[in-house]
């Protein structure tokens, strides 16, 4: 039963991921399709190719939180639930048009497995509250820092093309670079989201090292993830590209820097300090960093509020949501599978 149920769990693992892909292509993207640098089919490739680079070099960094860090020894069934859990929150969004927090999805369904520990399995230490609480700070501070740094990258940009009076092509270039930094960023840091989970139980069925199951889960996550962005990746393209503001060149490659460079320092600080990365919130970071940019130009009014409103109560929504599928899914697996804790 167990070789079936982790063969069950991969194959949620790859749905996730592609829910992942459909939901958070647009946080790398949207920058250079909004501002029209790019047509969406080459801001895909762009996005395949460097996500997957990225979670082939420090996609391990975060993996290993989600993996053993939230709640230490998650088995198959809480895995699989979690996973079920993220899957349908983030694919109900994703054709809403929500660009919502996918790291908050499944952060918030393992919360619910380790509840679920608690309540069915009388563990009294199965959440890690610690790491909790670093990772809800992450989710706050990383937008504002987002949008901090904007305002005045966005002022510079500006203010160094007026002295050396380039022309706009320049600064088309420098824009997909920054986007393609923000994929690899994405890469390194979400692809644990799908995958996370799996650590543990890969290692044990397949007798694999932690590095080696890293690895693996870190590929396998990335083809579904790109397979998710192809098929209905455009539908929170739209809002992030074309709902929030209206992204110029310069504003695009402002808010592309701040976004790369947050997501990037959040996963491999903390990493370098602490021994595991922080699963931010890419979204969150995005959003911040296309929200500042739209203020930096214009104030207030150079955001759309009822977008703005749109996204924030998804966001809200997402952590009672996927904590409390998780939860019912790994009560209604455990009953009928007849396993535990």
């Amino acid at each position: 039963m167990f070789t079936w149920l982790y063969v069950a769990g991969l194959a949620t693992a790859a749905c996730l991921a592609w829910s992942i892909g459909a939901n958070d292509m647009a946080n790398s993207t949207s920058i250079v399709v909004g501002s029209g640098v790019l047509r969406f089919k080459s801001a895909f490739t762009l996005f395949v190719a460097f996500q997957l680079f990225g979670a082939l070099v420090q996609g391990y960094m975060v993996m290993k939180t989600l993996g053993r860090g939230i709640v230490p020894s998650i088995e198959v069934v809480g895995a699989v639930s979690a996973s079920l859990a993220a899957f349908l929150w983030i694919t109900l969004a994703t054709w809403l048009g929500a660009p919502i927090s996918t790291t908050h999805s499944v952060t918030g369904a393992v919360i619910g497995v380790g509840i679920a520990y608690v309540l069915f399995g009388g563990s009294g230490v199965a959440i890690d509250l610690s790491k909790v609480r670093d990772i809800i700070l992450s989710w706050i501070t990383s937008p504002i820092a987002a949008m901090i740094l904007t305002i005045p990258t966005y002022r510079l940009i500006r203010e160094l093309q007026s002295r050396i009076r380039s022309n706009e092509r320049f600064f088309r270039v420098i824009t997909v670079c920054f986007a393609a930094f923000a994929a690899y960023s994405f890469g390194a840091n979400d692809v644990a989201n799908a995958t996370g989970v799996y650590v543990a139980v890969t290692s044990s069925s397949l007798g694999l090292p932690d590095e080696e199951s890293m690895r693996f889960l870190a590929l396998f996550a990335s083809l579904f993830i790109a397979l998710g962005g192809f098929t209905i990746g455009y539908k929170v393209l739209n809002t992030l590209a074309f709902k929030v503001t209206k992204l110029d060149v310069f504003m695009a490659l402002a808010a592309g820097f701040a976004n790369a460079l947050t997501v990037w320092v959040f996963t491999t600080a903390p990493y370098m300090l602490f021994g595991y990365g922080l699963p931010i919130s890419t979204t969150y970071v995005a959003a911040g960093s296309i929200v500042g940019v739209g203020i930096a130009k214009s104030g207030l009014r150079g955001v759309n509020l009822k977008t703005v409103i749109f996204i924030i109560t998804s966001w809200l929504l997402t952590l009672p949501i996927t904590s409390g599928l998780a939860l019912s899914i790994y009560y209604l697996l455990r009953s009928i599978l007849g396993v535990g804790v």
